[in-house]
């Protein structure tokens, strides 16, 4: 079978995780592909079916029918296509639509395949609008008008033009099928016809019996054989289904022709044998060999034998071609007989625990496979499904002893192991997990025979169990437990409350501060979101750190605000009962002084120390309220709770607290609500003398139970008020709802011309809320409407950022405020936004702003309205200085703008005008001139720095002496520059001048630079130049490597050498500069230094002669030639030499002349 591995692969795959059998897959040269299952019997049984099913008879195959019959065969929503895959068990691929090719694409079975390739003709025949004809014949005589390989239909087709579908054998369909042009047809049929009573007239049959098993070779690779037997005798052959238990064959053919087909089907049927070999089951697995190399090597060289073991069983079977399993038979038989002369072979089986099973083995089976390597054995350990604990080794009995020793000694150790639970918080278990398991891959490294187990996280469970050998489990505790230790140290929490509106500051731009914070005390601090309520930032880490953080954020907040601390002295016994339950009662003194912050020290650290932060005034409310609840707790501590509809509690209140003032005075007693936080809604607690708490219960009790009390009452409210009730979704009686207990108020439906107003709930909150009702009318119709004139250019300004300024003047003073339409075009043109003296200002419509309300609120409105328009004024600053105003891409002038909450104009540049306009509110103005003054101030200052910045001199200096003074890499100049603070500037290349330095600065630091440089350049003059004449050859070393060699030569004798430039006139000249003393000196060493390399140039030299001969010596680089030697001569010219001649046999001490120049370059005497 011939088929690329890729598909097959994941087929294997499927097949193994579905049977739990080991398939590996082999590919021989010729491309076919051997496959070894192994495993439990029948699971390899299994698994060998479904490989047999699914990869022997898999195939593909194409039917090219017209592209505009695709469609047809897809079917409405691609039903009929699906209902093919399925009736067919095969996958059919049809190219889409812009694909140009007409090939249909089948893959399955050979019998699915041929079932899809005829449904798709059908169909296609079905759409040709030609004549159709539907022949039905006995199914036995199709092969007939077939023929062999399908040859006889496809020559009939050609020859009458007409297309003829014939059904697939393994269909039960004897419809021929014939479509095409009328004369076609007809001629098709008549010649189908013709071959159809030929063969029925002239044909026999005979039946024969053949084992079942042999019928697939009768049949042959995709029905090949069949085919074969048809062509070479004209019969054919009829085999049963594979799935029938039948083993009758049928040849129906001409008498004469059913000998020889006969005698072919025999001896298909006995071209392949089946062979038993005979090797102990242990032996089995040494015969397969290291990943199937033994058993590989034969199936790859007889592709067609199919070898089975059989686990436990001591047969191997052989199937295939009768000469190939002989083959093979010899090969297993002689790997049988060297392993058991070669290998004295043992096995022994031990039982062990099944719970030790994967101790054993090993993470990755680490454990057993180094046994294996160790031993040289195989140890097969039964699988969890098995439940068996027997272990079985085989190999070197040598080899089994010691493994089987150490496999007890394993199960010893496991036996004598303990398991110890650690009780550690769940919330650290992640941490010591660490991300992707890195930190406990740690300790699991450190203590390698430890198992540490973790509970699962749904378990909601703290304990962590360890096992393994009694010691290293102890070991492993301790280390967990010190991590466990830092955690806890590192995981200390406390929360400091700290105003939301400092929250950013504590931030910093771009998290500067909170970052510092964070990395200095090594903390984690965690804020509210923004969207939150609350005030809380969480600081966790070591103690100290957290403290120390919590210090630096509060200096924060102090250095922001008017922040006051104070600290109480109130005994720590008192502490549990002033914080109340759930914090209640804190909470309702820090809610009544104006939200300062309480805190209470941490429970248990004995400590007094009570502390108060927030603004000064409240502090000292708070401070007495404290000390007086500190004071009731310790004379008398009574509590008393009573329970109220959370929708009563703002009638209970009353408007800003006024019922319940009224309460706490008369009575004494503290009364506190629960926040919207607390679980318990209804729960209201009172605190203080008994006698205090009983009178406030009373008092309490006799409101909710008169709230309790529903009753339902009517009053007239005029038809012209009902709009302001309902309007903005029933706002106004939403709230009345909130402050008065919930109670229902409903106005009549528009339209109904009704005046009466029904209101529903407790008896004391409905005469409340009429009267609140009453009061809002009176309010109604005592409104007046003032107007407000302000320039429509001001009207953004006046509202402010999404109107927050106009929303607290209707909130401050109960008006309301409308804004007319904008008119753009009655816009008047302003000359940079300059403003026109009031006296010229003509109201317009849309210049107009109404104020509705009672008429004393109206006029403070209108007087806030005023006071928001903005202003301008001028303020003098020099025209040259309004860039550095600006600043770089105007960061200074938009920084100013929002600081200051302004609108900066700077006159156009051409203009040189020496004014500033500033518009805003008037106070915003005032401190943006101040600011502007001040700035102005700066940039003064900095200008006349700068003036006196800019004294400069010019030196002459000749400008041999420029690179000296600027130094190597610019280090002396940048040097002068740095100490004397000053800029130096050396004549550019093209300069006229080239002898002019200029220095600018401070006047006394350019006075103490050129000082500076005058000396440099006095010592420079002392200097002397000289030059010195040193070998080209020795320069190199001299200079050494990177310069190394002469920078410390010049360090040492404080000059200046100079080497010439490769390809100078006088390559030997070097130049040494310096005061006179110190070049004598270094020209001395120097040349020293010459001598000294340039004995070991002309040794280097010299030895290179020998090496290498120059080429005037020897020829061209042709090598080694040796001439005239004795075996060169012909064998004819050998002649004996001449022990007389003086040149072959020359005398000691004796010169002879050499012949020619020597190979081994002059000779030197």
């Amino acid at each position: 079978i011939q088929f690329g591995e890729g598909e097959e692969a994941k087929v294997c795959l499927d097949i193994m995780q579905r049977t739990g059998a080991h398939i590996e897959l082999s590919l021989a040269k010729d491309q076919g592909l051997s496959i070894m299952v192994t495993g439990k019997v029948d699971s390899v049984m299994k698994a060998r079916k479904e490989i047999v099913a699914r990869l022997q008879t898999q195939a593909s195959a194409t039917v090219a029918i017209p592209k505009e019959h695709h469609r047809f065969v897809i079917g409405k929503n691609g039903e009929k296509l699906q209902e093919l895959e399925l009736k067919t068990a095969t996958k059919i691929a049809i190219p889409r639509p812009d694909d140009p090719s007409a090939n249909i694409r089948i893959t399955g079975t050979k019998e699915g395949i041929e079932k899809a390739r005829h449904e798709i003709l059908l169909i296609s025949a079905e759409q040709d609008k030609r004549a159709v004809e539907r022949l039905s014949l006995e199914k036995a005589f199709h092969p007939f008008i077939a023929g062999a390989h399908n040859r006889l239909v496809q020559e009939l087709s050609l020859e009458t033009g007409a297309r003829i579908s014939i059904p697939p054998s393994s269909l039960p369909k004897d419809e021929i099928v014939i479509t095409g042009e009328k004369e076609a047809v007809a001629l098709a049929v008549s010649r189908i016809r013709a071959i159809y009573e030929d063969k029925k007239r002239k044909t026999t049959t005979i039946s024969v019996e053949v084992k079942k098993s042999q019928h697939k070779y009768i049949i042959g690779p995709k029905g090949n054989t069949l085919q074969e037997i048809l062509e070479a005798t004209g019969v054919s052959v009829e085999m049963p289904p594979l799935d029938s238990s039948s083993e009758t064959i049928i040849l129906r053919g001409e008498p004469d022709k059913l000998g020889p087909a006969l005698t072919q089907v025999y001896a298909k049927a006995k071209s392949v044998m089946v062979v038993e070999v005979t090797a102990p089951a242990w032996l089995h697995r040494f015969i397969i060999g290291k990943k199937g190399q033994n058993i590989g090597r034969i199936t790859q060289q007889l592709p067609r034998v199919h070898i089975e073991f059989t686990d436990g069983e001591e047969r191997i079977s052989l199937e295939g071609p009768t000469e190939e399993v002989e083959q093979a038979q010899a090969q297993i038989q002689e790997i049988i007989k060297d392993l058991v002369s070669l290998v004295r072979m043992d096995y022994t089986e031990i039982n062990i625990d099944q719970r030790f099973h994967r101790h054993l083995i090993g993470k990755n089976g680490a454990n057993i496979n180094r046994i294996k390597e160790q031993y040289k054995v195989s140890v097969r350990i039964a699988q969890d499904s098995e439940r068996s604990g027997l272990v079985r080794i085989e190999g070197d009995p040598k080899g089994v002893q010691l493994a089987r020793r150490e496999l007890m000694e394993m199960v010893q150790r496991m036996e004598n192991e303990r398991t110890k639970d650690l009780i550690v918080e769940q919330k650290f278990h992640r941490t010591i997990i660490g991300q992707k398991g890195e930190k406990i891959k740690e300790v699991r490294d450190k203590f390698p025979e430890v198992i540490i187990n973790f509970p699962d996280p749904s378990q909601k469970s703290d304990i962590v169990q360890l096992r393994g050998p009694k010691n290293e489990v102890e070991k492993c505790a301790k280390f967990l437990q010190k991590i466990i230790a830092d955690l806890i140290e590192n995981s200390f929490s406390l929360s400091v409350p700290i105003f939301k509106q400092f929250h950013k500051n504590i931030i910093g731009k771009g998290g500067a501060n909170i970052k510092k914070i964070r990395e200095e005390t090594n903390t984690k601090i965690d804020l509210p979101t923004e969207n939150s309520n609350s005030e809380m930032i969480v600081i966790t880490g070591k103690k100290n750190n957290c403290e120390a953080a919590r210090d630096r954020i509060l200096a924060i907040q102090r250095e922001l605000a008017n922040i006051k601390e104070a600290e109480v002295t109130i005994p720590a016994k008192l502490h549990n009962s002033l914080i109340g339950s759930k914090g209640c009662l804190v909470r309702s003194i820090m809610e009544d002084c104006g939200g300062v912050h309480i805190h209470f020290p941490s429970e248990g650290s004995g400590s007094d120390k009570v502390t108060i932060r927030g603004p000064a005034g409240e502090v000292e409310k708070a401070k007495k309220q404290l000390l007086q609840l500190a004071e009731e707790k310790q004379v008398n501590n009574f509590t008393a709770e009573l329970q109220a509809k959370p929708e009563y509690h703002k009638f209970l209140i009353g408007r800003g607290g006024a019922n319940i003032r009224r309460v706490r005075d008369r009575t004494g007693a503290r009364i506190i609500f629960p926040s919207p936080d607390d679980t318990e809604q209804e729960l209201i607690t009172i605190v203080g003398k008994e006698e205090a708490v009983r009178q406030a219960q009373k008092e309490l009790e006799s409101l909710v139970k008169n709230l309790d009390d529903v009753v339902e009452d009517r009053m007239v409210v005029d038809v012209r008020h009902h709009r302001h009730f309902v309007c903005r979704r029933g706002q106004v009686l939403r709230e009345l709802a909130e402050e008065y207990g919930g109670v229902a108020v409903s106005f009549p439906r528009t339209g109904a011309n009704s005046q009466r107003v029904t209101l529903k709930g407790a008896k004391d909150c409905v005469e409340a809320a009429k009267k609140r009702i009453q009061e809002i009318i009176e309010d109604l119709e005592s409104q007046v409407t003032v107007e407000v004139a302000i320039p429509q250019r001001y009207h953004r300004a006046v509202m402010g950022p999404k109107g927050c300024r106009i929303q607290h003047i209707t909130r401050e003073h109960e008006v309301q405020i409308k804004f007319p339409e904008r008119d753009d075009s009655a816009v008047l043109p302003q000359e940079n936004g300059e403003v026109s003296p009031e006296a010229e200002f003509v109201p317009r419509k849309c210049d107009v702003i109404t104020i509705s309300g009672r008429a004393e609120k109206c006029e403070l409105a209108k007087a806030a309205l005023l006071a928001l328009v903005p202003i301008t004024e001028d303020v003098e600053v020099s025209y040259e200085l309004h860039r550095y105003i600006i600043g770089q891409k105007g960061i200074g002038i938009r920084k100013m703008m929002e600081d200051y909450e302004v609108n900066i104009w700077v006159p156009q540049p051409e203009k040189q005008l020496d004014v500033i306009k500033v518009t805003g509110l008037a106070a915003n103005v005032e401190r943006a001139k101040q600011g502007l003054l001040e700035r102005v101030k700066e940039l003064q200052a900095e200008q006349e720095d700068r003036a006196l910045r800019s004294f400069k001199v010019t030196m002459s200096v000749d400008p041999k002496f420029h690179p000296k003074i600027i130094g190597r890499k610019g280090a002396v100049i940048s040097q002068i520059r740095k100490d004397h603070d000053v800029s130096i500037q050396f004549p550019d290349k093209g300069d006229e001048q080239q002898d002019l330095i200029v220095i600018s600065g401070y006047e006394r630091n350019v006075e103490e630079a050129r000082q500076a440089i005058q000396q440099l350049v006095a010592e420079l003059q002392e200097m002397v130049s000289q030059d010195v004449h040193l070998d080209p050859r020795t320069h190199a070393r001299i200079i050494g490597a990177r310069g190394k060699a002469i920078r410390k030569l010049m360090e040492e004798f404080k000059v200046d050498i100079r080497f010439p430039q490769p390809g100078s006139d006088e390559p030997d000249k070097v130049t040494v500069t310096g005061l006179p003393e110190t070049v004598d000196n270094a020209i001395d060493h120097l040349l020293n230094l010459e001598e000294e390399y340039l004995l070991s140039v002309t040794e280097t030299e010299t030895l290179a002669a020998y090496m290498k001969p120059p080429s005037r010596y020897g020829g061209g680089a042709k090598g080694f030639v040796v001439r005239d030697a004795p075996w060169n001569a012909s064998v004819f010219s050998f002649q004996a030499p001449d022990m007389s001649s003086a040149e072959d046999f020359p005398t000691f001490g004796t010169v002879v002349a050499p012949k020619q120049a020597s190979a081994w370059g002059p000779k030197k005497f």
